[in-house]
């Protein structure tokens, strides 16, 4: 484990539900596509909030293909309901953008397709808002004729960039990005395990959180992909359809020797 993973580990890691939402429904598919329904987005919050989940992600996954913006109000109805920090992305745009999701309850903002379009979105919101705020969401999948193997897609993971994933992740710190929700397109819905290639080479490239997305089928999976570097473990549909619980995940983990939040007397129930 080199310098980077050995600072990751030594606060608790954080496990992380993720809320990817389509016209006011969660959804989940497999590689991004067949897409099919998981519940309505504010009950899960609370269910996951109870549950002891340390974190929640919530993800408009249509908002920028569709050229559209985030559903504030649902951002709202979720912030009411949940005591545990919140990230919203999803057609992000402006630092407008993010101060209204600020201001509805969010506690960070992701930015995915508006930051490779855009980057000098990131330097702005950063010196608004403080980089503790910026979370950069990369969808990412191997491809031949990138320097590390790994392409930065947009939309959803609808459209490839030319763009260098580490390339990107490293101007996107410089620029004053504070986490990384690092998406693996390849290994999304599958059930198989996080990427952990794809993990250690961006955690030897930046210093900044990472959250591994993408893989998660068995408690056990999140140990390797902290050992390779991530900060935080971040999963769907094992949460969603009740085959995997985050007790599950944080005894795992404790298992492994790996520091967790100990879950509320009710959650643990």
């Amino acid at each position: 484990m080199d310098l980077g993973s050995a600072a990751a580990v030594s606060l608790a890691v954080r496990v992380i539900p993720c809320l990817d939402v389509d016209a006011g429904r969660v959804v989940k598919g497999v590689n991004f596509a067949d897409l099919r329904d998981a519940g309505d987005p504010v009950e899960l919050a609370r269910r996951y909030d109870a549950e002891g989940a340390d974190e929640l992600v919530f993800l408009d996954i249509t908002a920028s293909s569709g050229q559209r913006e985030t559903t504030y109000d649902m951002v709202r109805r979720t912030a009411d309901q949940v005591f545990i920090p919140l990230t919203v992305g999803g057609g992000v745009r402006s630092v407008d953008d993010f101060d209204r999701l600020l201001r509805a309850g969010a506690d960070k903002v992701s930015l995915s397709t508006a930051a490779v379009t855009g980057p000098d979105l990131i330097d702005a919101a950063a010196r608004q808002f403080g980089s503790q705020c910026v979370v950069l969401s990369v969808d990412t999948r191997r491809a031949e004729g990138m320097a590390s193997g790994f392409e930065v897609t947009t939309h959803g993971g609808r459209e490839a960039t030319g763009r260098d994933t580490l390339a990107w992740v490293q101007e996107a710190v410089d620029r004053g990005v504070g986490e990384i929700l690092l998406n693996s397109m390849d290994a999304d819905g599958t059930r198989d395990g996080f990427d952990l290639e794809l993990i250690r080479a961006v955690r030897q490239c930046v210093d900044v959180p990472i959250i591994a997305s993408g893989g998660a089928g068995r408690p056990e999976h999140a140990v390797p992909a902290v050992e390779a570097g991530a900060d935080a473990v971040l999963a769907a549909s094992i949460f969603h359809f009740g085959d995997v619980t985050i007790a599950e995940v944080k005894d795992a983990l404790a298992a492994a020797g790996l520091p967790v939040r100990p879950l509320t007397a009710s959650a643990s129930r």
